[in-house]
């Protein structure tokens, strides 16, 4: 099979400690981990770029609140789309080689949005350049399925949580630059934005090319991609994404929004705000794979949604009572546990498919290989879920602001989802099981007590 020219390392054996540690190997895994992060970082600025854009644009605009909610929920609906093709893009031309290449595909959103964002434009115009920034959202998928393979089992909770915590910066990041531009340029100049961001775009393909590495192992698997589409543990991780990163990249994107049209904020106080919640959500998620990698990831998953329940009772009180003060602890609460069970629930899934190894009879490298094969298809499909979980809270807030000019009834559902959330997280991760045929041998996972340490 024909490869690209690039730096291909052909042996890869993360599970052998001595390899690991005198071998080598964990040097070369994190040299490929930073790079990783920074085409990832990038990738989740221009995924989230409209969030930021909807603040530059003003009555001269002609788009009312619920246009705007469902321009950043565009974004979300195709990046989630794209992380499928992206998780195998990986296997099929090589993580460094894949990396460049989508790190160059920004350019195009940014460059379309710097022509055309300007006011008299038509809104089908700015819906089709904010489709486009969903391939950001595409690059979490492939960055994260490139790590899971450089990576032992008994580390990756804290290397994805790393790595897709780098890359959730992205969020504050660029909404921080946008704060910038606001407080000094005034909401008039929303190119400044760009003029900042096309440069790195370039910058980040080039440290790529430099500093990164494609594995031969890791090959173009059709066949892992059915059997993770079969296995019912993909689909019920997805719906426990949809939870923790749903949450965090649907209120990512509609923070702004939501200050605007419920507490009457302006841009410019709007923008000092909205950074905030995805930064500490971001800075936390490698903390929820280091807690998963010592405790369980079932049990801090369970446990989180308790809280994101409690904390999003908090919001609904201060929603009804429109105070401000009691909102945003709340809401900011809310992004910090998103990002918590972020790390938490992909630290589940390398660990649930190593499981199933093992109760097939495999042991050793053949049940990590085996565990990385399938949870590295797994990763596409439950990461696109899990973003379309965002697309979902923009809906529903858009829907919410039109019946109701108020917030409440969405944070109401997304109360009732975490529920769900919870007991679909006990039942099937933590129950105790009811007989000896119980356990990860099994072909649907009911009473799967055997997973309470993935």
């Amino acid at each position: 099979m024909s490869r690209w020219t690039g730096r291909w390392i052909e042996q890869w054996d993360p599970e052998d400690e001595r390899f690991w540690r005198e071998g080598g190997g964990r040097q070369v895994a994190l040299r490929n981990l930073v790079f990783s992060v920074l085409s990832e970082h990038i990738g989740f600025s221009i995924w989230s770029l409209w969030s930021v854009m909807v603040l530059f644009m003003g009555p001269e605009y002609h788009v009312d609140p619920a246009g705007k909610f469902f321009l950043v929920a565009m974004p979300t609906l195709v990046g989630g789309v794209l992380r499928v093709p992206y998780t195998f893009a990986v296997a099929k031309f090589g993580g460094r080689n894949w990396t460049i290449a989508s790190a160059l595909l920004l350019l195009i959103p940014t460059v379309t949005a710097a022509v055309v964002m300007k006011p008299g434009v038509s809104y089908g115009t700015l819906m089709v350049v904010a489709a486009l920034t969903g391939v950001g959202g595409g690059n979490f998928a492939s960055s994260m399925t490139n790590i899971n393979s450089f990576y032992p089992l008994r580390e990756k909770g804290w290397a994805l949580g790393l790595n897709a915590g780098g890359g959730n910066i992205g969020v504050a990041a660029i909404q921080l630059v946008g704060l910038l531009v606001i407080a000094t340029a005034g909401a008039g100049h929303p190119r400044v934005v760009l003029a900042v961001y096309i440069p790195l775009i370039v910058v980040a393909a080039a440290l790529a090319a430099l500093y990164m590495d494609n594995l031969t192992a890791v090959s173009n698997d059709t066949g892992a991609a059915i059997d993770a589409a079969k296995d019912p543990h993909t689909w019920i991780m997805a719906i426990l994404y949809i939870g923790t990163f749903g949450s965090f990249i649907g209120y990512s994107f509609a923070f702004g929004l939501v200050l605007q049209n419920q507490f009457g904020r302006t841009p410019l106080h709007a923008a000092y705000l909205t950074f905030i919640g995805p930064l500490l959500g971001s800075l936390i998620r490698p903390l929820g794979g280091r807690l998963a990698d010592r405790f369980g990831g079932a049990r801090i998953t369970l446990w989180n949604f308790l809280a994101m329940a409690a904390a999003t009772g908090v919001v609904v009180m201060a929603s009804q009572q429109k105070s401000l003060g009691l909102f945003l602890p709340g809401f900011i609460a809310l992004f910090v546990l998103s990002g918590l069970g972020n790390g938490s629930t992909y630290k589940m899934i390398p660990g649930i498919f190593q499981k199933k190894a093992e109760a097939k009879g495999l042991t050793g490298e053949a049940a990590a290989a085996h565990g990385r094969r399938l949870s590295g298809a797994s990763m596409g499909l439950i990461g696109a879920v899990g973003a379309l979980g965002g697309v979902g809270i923009n809906l529903a807030f858009r829907e919410s602001f039109l019946d109701t000019k108020s917030g409440t009834p969405a944070f109401v559902s997304f109360l009732a989802w975490y529920g769900i959330c919870f007991v679909v997280t006990w039942a099937v991760y933590l129950r105790r099981a009811a007989g000896p045929a119980a356990g990860a041998e099994q072909s649907a996972p009911t009473g799967a007590a055997a997973y309470a340490e993935v």
